[in-house]
């Protein structure tokens, strides 16, 4: 039998006793994972790089337009989807017509998410069915008032933007009401059950998606200053919302979609008898590097990409058939 000498003994001890730590270590600090030791073909399949099935979703301005888009698109491959609007005929029309032999379920919520007191008595009633909220898509907005920007003098121009009786500080007002503090608002007051997704959704962080636009990004006005300027606050806003929550440590990711120009009541003035608008082919033809304005699929792509991709984080995609390209983008 050996003899130690009582050194050796301690130095035996300090190195069996810390061995549990180095290999905690050593876990934490591997690049490498059990999938990527072996062939990880399963988790390149479509259901897996954009699985939503069984996630908690929240739409707001889910009745017709971009929400819905998102509301199929969430629903259809398997997510609980609330929509919520201020017309409950609209909503009930959508649960009756896309609920149906589907994955997943669409479920109306009648609120006004422009008053706080209506945004809290959500939560509340999102608390009480669900443990979580996987995905929060904030999506409601406006566009009240067009202008003619284009003049041969000062004077015409002043006229035409300064003298526009339905050009008024209410009006920018309600523009920028309706466009940007709901975001802030319904999304702070999600925090605890976007947080709450990470713990009941394994290795899937709650998400944050706002609706902003390529009017945010784009230089010119597009005949709608009040709209383009709200937008533009919507996409920095998503940037502080996405920093300050990364600053406190929540696994809450927050993103937005810029959408170019698609079918829904504020482009087409209208929806049909199942809630879907409609807009010529051939109209943006010669306005659109694409030639045509965005489908239905073009959008549920989009939100399927920001809803899963773990890796994105206080970003802004814009899905606009080039017309970013076209128009040139601000500073």
């Amino acid at each position: 039998m050996t003899d130690f000498t009582a050194y050796e003994v301690k130095k035996l001890l300090s190195i069996t006793a810390a061995q549990p730590r180095l290999l905690s270590l050593k876990n934490h600090f591997s690049t490498s994972t059990p999938a990527m030791s072996q062939n990880n073909n399963a988790d390149f399949k479509l259901d897996k790089l954009f699985d939503v099935k069984g996630k908690v979703a929240l739409i707001t301005g889910g009745g017709s337009g971009i929400g819905l888009m998102a509301t199929q698109a969430l629903a259809v491959n398997g997510a609980k989807v609330y929509i919520v609007g201020r017309t409950e005929e609209k909503l009930e029309r959508v649960a009756e017509v896309y609920g149906k032999d589907i994955a997943g379920e669409i479920i109306p919520i009648a609120a006004d998410i422009s008053k706080k007191d209506e945004i809290k008595k959500l939560v509340e009633h999102i608390k009480s069915r669900e443990k979580c909220l996987c995905i929060l898509f904030n999506n409601a907005g406006i566009s009240i008032n067009t202008q003619q920007t284009e003049a041969k003098s000062a004077e015409e121009m002043s006229a035409n933007l300064f003298d526009d009786e339905n050009e008024t500080f209410e009006m920018w007002t309600d523009t920028y009401r309706t466009n940007v503090p709901q975001l802030y608002f319904m999304t702070t007051a999600f925090l605890p059950l976007l947080q709450a997704a990470h713990q009941h959704n394994d290795n899937f962080s709650g998400t944050v998606i706002n609706n902003s636009s390529i009017s945010g990004i784009v230089k010119t006005s597009q005949h709608h200053f009040a709209y383009n300027a709200s937008k533009a606050a919507a996409i920095h806003l998503t940037s502080m919302l996405a920093n300050e929550i990364t600053q406190n440590g929540l696994r809450i990711r927050v993103n937005s979609v810029a959408p170019g120009v698609f079918p829904s009541e504020m482009t087409a003035s209208e929806s049909d008898d199942k809630q879907k608008s409609h807009i010529p082919r051939e109209k943006y033809a010669e306005k659109v590097p694409a030639s045509r304005p965005g489908e239905d699929r073009d959008m549920a792509n989009a939100i399927l990409f920001l809803a899963t991709n773990q890796y994105l984080n206080g970003q802004t995609v814009a899905v606009d058939g080039g017309y970013i390209l076209s128009a040139g983008s601000g500073p």
